[in-house]
């Protein structure tokens, strides 16, 4: 005869359920602390040996170009602009690695959908 009510399986899946309701408002906390944390930090890349050098926010926000002299060559603007855009995305890759990386140790290298 089948139990009326309850879930599957008996079980005190009420008592669970408010166990994984607290880790999960635990691990948004810690989530949201590293997302402010990751705000602040500033990410350095370089191309063209040095030439170029780029820097961003964690907030991906480019707050910072310096060029060397011999690089600014007026008659190749084009290899200028690609040295700019390969650092900037260095720089972008920098940032999306180490958001990635604390994101999983906040979840224990699992994948969580709609993350990273």
């Amino acid at each position: 005869m089948a139990k009326r009510g309850g879930f599957p399986g008996g079980g005190n899946m009420p008592g669970n359920m408010a166990n994984l309701m607290k880790q999960a408002q635990k691990m948004q906390r810690q989530m949201e602390e590293q997302a402010k944390e990751m705000e602040t930090k500033e990410f350095t890349a370089t191309a063209g040996g040095g030439a170029v050098e780029v820097t961003i926010s964690g907030k991906r926000e480019l707050t910072k170009v310096k060029l060397d002299e011999e690089v600014v060559d007026p008659d190749d603007i084009e290899m200028l602009e690609d040295l700019i855009v390969a650092a900037v995305n260095e720089a972008i890759r920098k940032v999306d690695e180490e958001s990635s990386s604390a994101m999983s140790k906040l979840t224990g290298g699992g994948n969580m959908p709609g993350m990273f």
